[in-house]
């Protein structure tokens, strides 16, 4: 597990910076192109992927917290919202982020939508697997899961 952690913090380390490095661009090329639509849907489509970006490197640091705490030291001081104490504790902090990267992917697809591809397939795609999954997560959470009452 200690690996796991390690491996996951760092994928999630790599990703903010590179992510950071990627604001740095985003952000300048407006200043480089001036001023009009195209630069304005570049800019829109640029922050876009950079939230996507970013919900990542949360996702693997969420993970990397998640998997510390329920391995190696279940005293680890996190905020309330990043307190997991069992592995269905952890899948639902991964679902929800999840949930917000697949809708932000949606949006970035619409923001670089040309009118010729397909956007209705993709949504009901997106849709269909958010709404699988939270009723799969939902159904297994009442039925007891693997869910460890509290201490």
């Amino acid at each position: 597990m200690v690996l796991a952690v390690i491996g996951i913090g760092v994928a999630a380390t790599a990703v903010f910076v590179y992510g950071a490095v990627l604001t740095i661009q985003v952000v300048s090329r407006p200043l480089n192109d001036g001023v009009g639509s195209a630069t304005s849907k570049a800019l829109m489509l640029g922050t876009i992927e950079l939230v996507d970006l970013f919900l990542l490197g949360t996702t693997l640091y969420v993970v990397a917290i998640g998997l510390y705490e329920l391995f190696l030291d279940d005293k680890l001081e996190t905020p309330s919202w990043l307190v997991v104490r069992s592995l269905d504790d952890l899948k639902g902090k991964i679902l929800g982020v999840v949930t917000v990267i697949l809708i932000v992917l949606f949006l970035g697809q619409v923001i670089a939508w040309d009118g010729a591809r397909d956007l209705l397939s993709l949504g009901v795609a997106i849709a269909v697997v958010i709404g699988a999954s939270t009723f799969f997560f939902g159904a297994h959470s009442r039925h007891g899961g693997d869910s460890h009452p509290p201490d």
